[in-house]
């Protein structure tokens, strides 16, 4: 068996060819016309001289060419390689020398970015650029042509479960990393070749189309962009199945609710509370046609419970989905809500998957209610690109297995159900006690003056580090410190509440709608605090200020 990502592509296209695959924008194609297109590009690139491991950027808002050139690669037995598309050339330098990239497809309006590394990055050797109707000048070969001509056979000989797929992640504290996995192995953990809930695997790589064949198929809509592992691994597998999947140029919250009345979309994927709330808000404002949903299902931050009750509320038939994971591990836990269950607060709390366990520091399993490390075994990534040191600490021994430790704290529940509790490298040590940003983000986006928020520590002479925090206010409304303070100490312990708070007009997020970290330290470094808890217990004072 192949267990190959272009196989299990190509056997949907065999099997649904005049199924829609893709709708973007006004756009769609089906599996037959995307199985040809994307032929076409792998014998252009073929054509250039690339081949088994060669790796190719992707520099692209979500597209159906976006779709094309993943396809196309793993056709070639090549690695894609996803860039952030908000990087500027410092970081776009850095990760092109990093990846070793020799081929990069990318968006016109990118182009002088693009160009003005080129002289920096001489593997680079060949360019496409996609139109999008900015007109900019770039010296790339325009798509079409590289297509035009081309053959739309399919003769690219037999691909193997050992290629490799790699992810580039990691940018929101320091330089990105790539994660590689085997196809196999990411496509058990992430694209439905493991049965999440009885840990059975699919036993060859038909059964997701043959499975497929049995109904008209599913419509999706991703809303992350396709250069974040969420949005890729909506769609991916979806199209496996003979799903139709509907991506978006850009988020917009009313083009979202637009689009899922046009095209009847059934499932939703989105990235946490930063897509969550501006589109049940959205929702809220307009007069939109909902009735075809079945699931809302968020993957990769914080999903809160305030904000999970808004659309069970609004929308009493969809069932919600929470899933965690990392990229160096794929799923290990999906929680579901309906409504009239009872929600837990804190981060998410989820029915662990197949080999997920929470260890001690001694790489232990721990006792149901106590906090660890999660991880995960059975089929694991391979390690980071390029770095094999930092490859080692993520990898540890339980009983014998080995397992994959991304990074992410847990609690063991009585129930044997794992509640999320944050990054550890994010924890906040305030005077020896740990303070997981996320669950204080959650209680201070329970206030109804704050539209956004993120925690980080910042350094303190006495107790190390303080628990700080950036807030964006909804539009017109007045944030109350003392009221807030008071909000967030009900529902969280004294330790883990901001003793500093900066007003914000925007949280600083990635594209795939994660927090940034990175721009709330700086931010914090940069500017003096609106609010500081010391000032106002001192002077009792009612501080206020609107924004």
């Amino acid at each position: 068996m192949a267990l190959n990502i272009a196989d299990l592509f190509e056997h949907a296209a065999d099997a649904f060819g005049e199924r829609v695959a893709i709708a973007c924008g006004d756009r769609t194609t089906t599996f037959a016309e995307l199985e040809a297109r994307a032929n076409r590009l792998a014998h252009h690139l073929a054509g250039q001289g690339f081949g088994k491991g060669d790796h190719i950027g992707l520099y692209s808002r979500n597209s159906i060419e976006a779709i094309e050139t993943i396809l196309a690669t793993y056709k070639l037995r090549a690695v894609l390689v996803n860039v952030n598309y908000r990087y500027v050339e410092n970081e776009l330098r850095y990760l092109f020398d990093n990846a070793d990239l020799v081929a990069l497809v990318h968006e016109r309006r990118f182009s002088p970015r693009v160009d003005a590394v080129l002289a920096d990055v001489p593997m680079l050797r060949h360019r496409l650029v996609v139109e999008d109707g900015t007109g900019t000048e770039t010296t790339s070969t325009p798509y079409e042509e590289a297509l035009a001509n081309q053959p739309a056979a399919r003769d690219f000989g037999e691909r193997s479960p050992d290629d490799i797929y790699i992810l580039f992640t990691g940018g929101t504290t320091g330089h990105p990393k790539g994660v590689m996995w085997r196809h196999e192995d990411v496509w058990r953990v992430l694209g439905g070749g493991i049965d999440f809930y009885t840990g059975q695997p699919l036993p060859d790589e038909w059964a997701q189309s043959e499975r497929g064949k049995e109904s008209p198929g599913l419509t999706r809509l991703a809303c992350a962009p396709l250069i974040h592992g969420a949005a890729q691994w909506a769609a991916l597998p979806a199209l496996f199945a003979g799903d139709t999947v509907v991506l978006l140029p850009r988020f917009d919250p009313h083009e979202v609710w637009r689009a899922i009345e046009r095209h009847q979309v059934k499932v939703v994927t989105i990235v946490g509370d930063a897509m969550a709330r501006p589109l049940i808000e959205a929702f809220h404002e307009g007069s939109y046609d909902a009735s075809s949903l079945v699931a809302f299902s968020s993957h990769a931050a914080l999903f809160s419970a305030g904000v999970k009750e808004q659309y069970l509320e609004a929308l009493p038939n969809v069932v919600i989905t929470d899933a965690i994971g990392a990229s160096e591990s794929g799923f290990t836990g999906i929680g579901i809500v309906l409504k009239g269950a009872p929600q837990a607060t804190g981060g998410p709390r989820v029915n662990s998957g197949p080999n997920t366990i929470v260890i001690d520091d001694d790489d232990r399993p721990v006792e149901r209610g106590q906090i660890g490390r999660i991880a995960r075994g059975g089929h694991v990534p391979l390690g980071y690109y390029k770095d094999p040191d930092k490859s080692a600490t993520i990898f540890v021994e339980v009983g014998g297995d080995r397992y994959v430790v991304p990074g992410d704290w847990a609690r063991l529940e009585e129930d044997g159900t794992i509640t999320l509790l944050g990054r550890g490298n994010m924890c906040v040590n305030t005077g020896g006690e740990k303070v997981f940003p996320e669950e204080v983000e959650e209680a201070l986006k329970s206030h109804p003056d704050v539209f956004d928020a993120l925690v980080v520590g910042v350094p303190d002479e006495r107790l190390g580090e303080r628990v700080a925090a950036l807030v964006q206010p909804r539009p017109e409304r007045t944030i109350d410190f003392a009221a807030l303070d008071a909000h967030v100490r009900q529902r969280i312990a004294g330790y883990k509440t901001p003793r500093s708070l900066w007003i914000v007009d925007e949280v600083g997020r990635l594209p795939s709608a994660k927090a940034d970290y990175r721009w709330a330290k700086e931010h914090t470094r940069e500017h003096e605090p609106t609010w500081r808890a010391a000032a106002t217990e001192a002077g009792g004072a009612h501080a206020s200020v609107g924004v």
